[in-house]
């Protein structure tokens, strides 16, 4: 990936707006119930390369200033990055790319959100289960209702911001 200006402020622009987002609607954007609305734009790498390290950075500083437990910051992050990638990776085809960032946040987002704000201390797998259902859930509906529209309309644009 060749970083340019160009493609540094497009990143900038991503991250800023996904931490902009989660931190305006905090309430459903953290904990084991979660729509993170910001999530949407994690489609973006089919139209960019870009929004890759755009998506990770501002999911990082959205988990850092939203006061996240240290570990969701970190593996939340980093799900946020491995989906974007993958997304990328499967742009040519919509429907396997968009549900990258609903695997990944499931299974990796799920046991976070279990043992940062649910464990009790005795393990429980129908908890764990049902945290990482739930993580999914608000995922899809974030990426493939919200991020589909998006996706559609920028597809739209006449002048596309990602060419």
């Amino acid at each position: 990936m060749k970083m340019t200006a160009k493609s540094i402020a497009r990143a900038a622009m991503i991250a800023a707006i996904y931490a902009v987002l989660t931190l305006i609607l905090q309430p459903f954007s953290f904990r084991a119930v979660q729509l993170r609305v910001s999530e949407a734009l994690t489609l973006l790498p089919i139209l960019t390369v870009d929004a890759i390290p755009g998506l990770f950075v501002g999911c990082l500083l959205a988990n850092f200033l939203g006061g996240a437990a240290w570990y969701d910051v970190v593996f939340g992050s980093l799900a946020t990055l491995i989906a974007a990638i993958l997304t990328r990776k499967l742009r040519n085809h919509f429907v396997p790319a968009s549900l990258m960032p609903v695997l990944l946040n499931g299974l990796i987002v799920g046991p976070v959100v279990y043992f940062a704000y649910n464990y009790a201390g005795t393990f429980s797998l129908p908890l764990l289960l049902m945290d990482m259902g739930s993580v999914a859930i608000g995922e899809l509906l974030a990426c493939c209702v919200l991020g589909a529209v998006l996706i559609y309309a920028l597809k739209k644009t006449p002048q596309p911001l990602w060419a």
